[in-house]
């Protein structure tokens, strides 16, 4: 005999909202447009709602900023509330912006996250915290989210820390390794590079040094380690990528502890890595348009150890979506808050980079690093459209999938643009285009719906 139902979590239904890269500057709540308080209101709504916070929640002391070619993204405590009105329930920390201000801004991080009272989880004073879920209680259930990126700097992940030594604060690290295969005449080529400048004998050099094996693995004959690259012989030219093993078992480890201690599992990715379609032809990004390997295997890894769904983000751009064993996998939702180009202060190296010197401003960098927003992201819309996605489950089950488009005002000046408003008519087609495009190499098939689209799953 089944037991009553007692708590509504027992039903097995929840609304799960989930958007992409949160990159938050300014205030969100002075504004009064009906599509922005809409999708405020659509956030708000959902039992749960998700983000990728991507950056550094600091006051000024708290931190410096490391060497970047990107952003040192940087975001005032005070704005934690605008987060939370915005309808933001639990963010991801597992992302390059979290260490843009080394360790002090990690533990700044966490510190203000907490008193703020908003879940996160990826980043950590050691390695355990980073990996393991943080978790929200709901009326529909516990939901854990565990939070990972593939995209770091070796010295930016966490540490465990021994009886004898002090961890270190990080993220929440899953690695990959990239092999190239070539025919025989390039591998040839490639070993004559290597011996002629002396790279080979500074591998033996290696190996009879403090190195382990696998830093600095034997010479194969069918393969070439050059400049920290392994080259492959093969028949033809191509990529591939490699999850890291240790860090994959320990995600999923801590993925199935999610399962057993919540109701619901997310599992969130910050990944900048594309596949090989458009490799050799694509003049940007945007027309890179296929998640890397490793990630759509580590993803339905995800969900076969517990996860009901994985949420992507990091390349700035939409990717497709995919339907593995009735869970969503939703490949990247693009940027959610885009507000990059109005921090107060970029450090001096960042100047120097383009010629300007201890006189030059904040607008001025910023003019100098888009080509006055003829390159980057302001050159191209498709960096300021993404998606909200809502996932909807019955008994336990996944039902729907609806993505609601978003635009960030893309052409408007600094000052405007980067704030998500629901698109409609021409925009929300766009937008919508795109991602059911990039959907069917997964065979799924999304509705349009007015300004919506729907991704129905059979029971």
């Amino acid at each position: 005999m089944s037991a009553p139902v007692l708590y509504q979590a027992q039903r097995g239904r929840i609304s799960m909202a989930m958007v992409g890269d949160a990159m938050l500057s300014r205030a969100l709540k002075p504004y009064g447009e009906p599509d922005y308080l809409a999708l405020a209101n659509l956030l708000g709504s959902a039992d749960v709602t998700f983000a990728n916070l991507e950056s550094t929640v600091r006051e000024p002391h708290e931190g410096v900023p490391n060497f970047t070619q990107g952003t040192p993204m940087t975001t005032p405590p005070a704005l934690l509330e605008d987060l939370k009105w915005m309808g933001i329930d639990v963010v991801s920390v597992a992302n390059n912006h979290t260490t843009d201000y080394g360790v002090p801004g990690v533990l700044a991080t966490l510190d203000h996250l907490k008193r703020a009272g908003i879940p996160a989880s990826g980043a950590g004073r050691t390695l355990m915290e980073a990996r393991r879920p943080t978790y929200v209680d709901t009326p529909a259930g516990r939901v854990a989210v565990v939070s990972a990126t593939s995209f770091y700097r070796p010295w930016n992940r966490a540490a465990d820390s021994r009886a004898d030594c002090a961890g270190r604060p990080g993220i929440n690290p899953l690695g990959f390794s990239t092999s190239h295969t070539v025919d025989d005449a390039a591998l040839a080529a490639l070993r004559r590079v290597s011996d002629e400048l002396g790279l080979t004998q500074e591998r033996v050099r290696h190996r009879s040094m403090f190195y382990s094996p696998s830093e600095v693995p034997a010479d194969d004959p069918d393969s070439v380690m050059l400049l920290g690259t392994r080259f492959r012989r093969g028949e033809h030219f191509g990529t591939s990528t490699r999850v890291d093993v240790g860090d994959a078992e320990a995600n999923l480890r801590w993925i199935r502890e999610a399962r057993k201690q919540a109701d619901w599992v997310i599992f969130s990715f910050h990944n900048h890595d594309f596949g090989e379609a458009g490799r050799l032809t694509a003049a940007t990004d945007v027309e890179l348009e296929e998640p890397a390997a490793f990630m759509t295997q580590f993803a339905r890894a995800a969900i076969d150890a517990g996860a009901h769904a994985v949420v992507g983000h990091g390349p700035h751009l939409t990717l497709g979506a995919e339907i593995y064993q009735g869970c969503p996998i939703l490949y990247s939702l693009g940027n959610f808050i885009f507000q990059n180009e109005t921090i107060d202060a970029f450090p001096a190296e960042a100047y120097g980079r383009f010629g300007l010197d201890a006189a030059a401003t904040p607008s001025q960098f910023l003019d100098a690093r888009t080509g006055n927003d003829t390159r980057g992201f302001p050159a191209s819309p498709e960096f300021w459209e993404s998606c909200a996605a809502v996932c909807e489950f019955e008994e336990g089950r996944l039902s729907a999938v609806r993505l609601h488009p978003l635009v960030l005002g893309h052409g408007l000046p600094r000052a405007q643009r980067g704030r998500p408003v629901l698109a409609r008519g021409e925009a929300a087609q766009r937008i919508l285009a795109r991602i059911v495009r990039l959907s069917r190499q997964f065979g799924t098939e999304i509705a349009i719906e007015g300004d919506c689209g729907v991704i129905r799953v059979a029971p």
